[in-house]
């Protein structure tokens, strides 16, 4: 059975932080970057476990998606992305190359019936 636990990309982004996923990255220079360690890294250091996508409430165009993140070094957070009009070509095309193996929905926290 498919679980709804939030309707904002925030809400989600607090659930995967007590769930341990709580550093942030940002994109720069063709590489994801923990902004705290500044460890970077490429599409095949980058398992993404789970991901949800928004529609803006008051602008449907207004599109996002949040990616709950592994790296190969061990560090667990998200990144979120506009997509749809306002998306980045970059960063877009940066996501696109993650490898197909290293995308499941193992921790996506509308699909697994163990959490509250």
């Amino acid at each position: 059975m498919k679980k709804e636990y939030a309707q904002h990309e925030m809400d989600y982004i607090k659930i995967y932080q007590d769930k341990g996923y709580t550093s942030n990255f940002h994109f720069k220079n063709n590489k994801l970057i923990n902004s705290e360690t500044k460890n970077g890294y490429f599409p095949q250091d980058i398992l993404i476990v789970a991901e949800h996508r928004y529609e803006g409430m008051s602008d449907p165009s207004d599109m996002s998606i949040l990616f709950i993140i592994e790296t190969s070094k061990g560090e667990k957070g998200t990144f979120l992305m506009a997509y749809g009009p306002n998306a980045s070509l970059e960063i877009s095309e940066f996501f696109n190359k993650i490898p197909k193996m290293n995308v499941s929905d193992e921790e996506n926290i509308n699909l697994n019936d163990s959490l509250p």
